[in-house]
């Protein structure tokens, strides 16, 4: 055996064979142990995107997928799929001995990581000089072709249109109108299977949550964001938005990375049936978390109770409610001077990590 080779038993072949892909781990070398068609084959067990675990995965034909983020690696070369070849990450050497595996820990290849531009979301973060900039979301969803009047997007309007005459800018964002994939779960397999931007926004250039992305990170300094109530909740499009959004906070428990820094947050809620309270508790929460600050008195709502199902005088109601409309302008007012404030004051010094996630994660 020559001196330069590191051979190290993996086991018995009768136990090894019988799984078709595996993660095995020799000291801190990640190996992804194949057995296919009679035969062993190793290639590292550390994905060149964000260091998954390729053993953890599943064998498509001959590739290898991440389990992470479905990164492909051939099983017996290591190298990417058709079209991806450069995209390698190394082989290793085997040998059948005794009834056992033993494998040379010598790479017979080297990892070839191709250079790739960074996203545009993952930039530097830099606040372009003007006036204060208004993003409106609006989470009301409805069938595009036959549209309803929507109480929480007549309010959004009006705070919106307000902010402009105030000098602001404006920009409104309508989740109905965005076509973006359910989170995926990634964080559930591992914190950082959770990527900035977010992976599906990476792998998926149909998805079209990046223009949120992009308005919250890098365009706006204050977001309004509208909800109606629907069975003491916000609406399910809202909820489809933040479990997105929460590749942004954790960036926060992950890399200590903030990517919110002097931003204001205020929120719309209406409906038939009460929760307000409730609502807006979850909302302020999960800003709160991405790191928003918010102007006194964050939210402006309206409900008729729990027994009101006269939806259509509901409507009627808020349509010649001038107190509702003037509570709206009011939001906007105080929303655009804290975010003034926040601008002024340009406090872009180190943020520390507060409240649960004010400890550094076990991650590692």
């Amino acid at each position: 055996m020559a001196a330069s080779e590191k051979w190290h038993d993996l086991g018995e072949v009768d136990l090894l064979s019988n799984t078709p892909l595996q993660q095995i781990t020799i000291g801190r070398t990640r190996i992804a142990l194949t057995y296919k068609d009679g035969r062993f084959s190793a290639i590292s067990g550390v994905c060149n995107h964000v260091g998954g675990p390729l053993g953890s995965g599943h064998l498509e034909g001959d590739y290898v997928v991440c389990a992470w983020h479905h990164y492909k690696y051939h099983y017996a070369t290591g190298k990417g799929e058709p079209g991806y070849e450069d995209d390698r990450v190394p082989r290793y050497e085997l040998k059948l001995e005794g009834g056992h595996v033993f494998i040379n820990l010598e790479a017979q290849t080297t990892r070839s990581k191709p250079h790739h531009d960074p996203h545009p979301l993952a930039r530097p973060i830099h606040r372009e000089p003007g006036v204060p900039r208004i993003l409106g979301i609006s989470t009301t969803a409805m069938d595009a072709a036959y549209p309803r009047y929507s109480t929480s997007d007549a309010l959004l309007m009006t705070a919106l249109q307000h902010a402009e005459s105030l000098g602001a800018q404006t920009r409104l964002i309508t989740l109905n109108s965005l076509r973006f994939r359910h989170c995926e779960g990634y964080y559930s397999k591992s914190a950082h299977a959770c990527t900035w931007p977010c992976s599906i926004t990476q792998m998926d250039p149909e998805d079209q949550l990046d223009q949120v992305y992009e308005a919250l990170i890098h365009w706006c300094d204050a977001v309004i964001i509208s909800t109606p109530i629907r069975w003491g909740s916000a609406s399910s499009l809202y909820f489809k938005m933040i479990e997105r959004m929460n590749c942004v906070q954790n960036q926060v428990t992950i890399a200590n990375n903030t990517l919110i820094r002097n931003k204001t947050a205020a929120f719309i809620i209406t409906g038939g049936q009460d929760n307000i309270q409730a609502v807006a508790g979850q909302m302020l929460m999960f800003f709160s978390e991405l790191g928003f600050d918010f102007p006194q008195f964050p939210f402006i709502a309206h409900s008729r109770g729990w027994s009101a199902e006269d939806m259509e005088n509901n409507v009627a109601f808020v349509q010649r409610n001038r107190e509702l409309h003037d509570g709206a302008r009011e939001l906007s007012k105080r929303t655009i001077e804290k975010a003034q404030a926040l601008i002024d004051s340009n406090a872009l010094t180190r943020i520390e990590r507060g409240g649960r996630k004010g400890h550094h994660m076990e991650t590692e």
